[in-house]
């Protein structure tokens, strides 16, 4: 992986930023059109930064490193990497779920220990989802996407670790984002357990992950799947 350079990232904002360069108009590009393009680009590269450190952050902790180690990993002190990185993650039992979605983190943690990951990311969560049919495939179907393709798809994405998969193995950040959301919509909806399309509509609006890879390649929208529970 060939990380990008200065000039890769000025291409990208002129990019994202074409309005900002007018032929035949002014003289001079529109500068601070461009500086906001460029500062979003700079915030998603930092949040995806925060988002890789964090993860590796978690499993330290998991594997019994201190919070001495990590802070001296990370060139920082104790007390600095405690105030980061200390808030507790949720942590959501069997009991916050539907039944489907107990048998779908099932294969979660198959594909995870299959695959010798120690991580669920995403792509464990959809593959998990498309396992067997549920409130996740069905809504699939009501946009007209294949569960089946979708399954296919992801599994193509689950690569061999070396990992021994350890009995608790740690969420992604996004994969921890993605059932944030899908909470927050069970209780929008006056339910007090998350169910799997609820985690499906949270992978797909996380925006970010192999799973939202998979979905938009498959030719998913998020505002149609919001749209299709709706009206269902």
């Amino acid at each position: 992986m060939t990380l990008p350079d200065l000039d890769d990232l000025i291409a990208e904002v002129d990019r994202r930023c074409d309005t900002a360069h007018r032929p035949g108009g002014q003289e001079q590009p529109d500068w601070l059109a461009l500086l906001t393009v460029a500062a979003q680009l700079a915030g998603q590269m930092q949040a995806l930064a925060d988002d890789l450190v964090e993860d590796y952050v978690e499993h330290c902790r998991m594997h019994g490193n201190s919070w001495t180690d990590i802070g001296t990993a990370l060139g920082v002190t104790r007390q600095a990497v405690q105030q980061r990185f200390h808030a507790p993650h949720k942590r959501y039992s069997p009991e916050t779920m539907t039944d489907d979605l107990r048998q779908a983190m099932i294969h979660v943690k198959q594909a995870a220990v299959h695959h010798r990951n120690n991580y669920i990311g995403t792509e464990h969560l959809l593959w998990g989802l498309t396992a067997e049919d549920n409130s996740a495939t069905r809504l699939l179907q009501a946009a007209d996407v294949s569960p089946e393709t979708v399954h296919r798809s992801v599994g193509t994405r689950l690569s061999m670790g070396a990992s021994q998969a350890a009995e608790r193995i740690a969420w992604t950040p996004y994969s921890r984002k993605a059932i944030a959301i899908a909470e927050a919509r069970s209780e929008q909806n006056g339910s007090d357990r998350i169910d799997c399309d609820d985690l499906l509509i949270g992978l797909a609006q996380v925006g970010r992950g192999v799973a939202a890879d998979v979905l938009t390649e498959a030719g998913l929208d998020p505002a149609a799947l919001d749209a299709t529970t709706a009206d269902a």
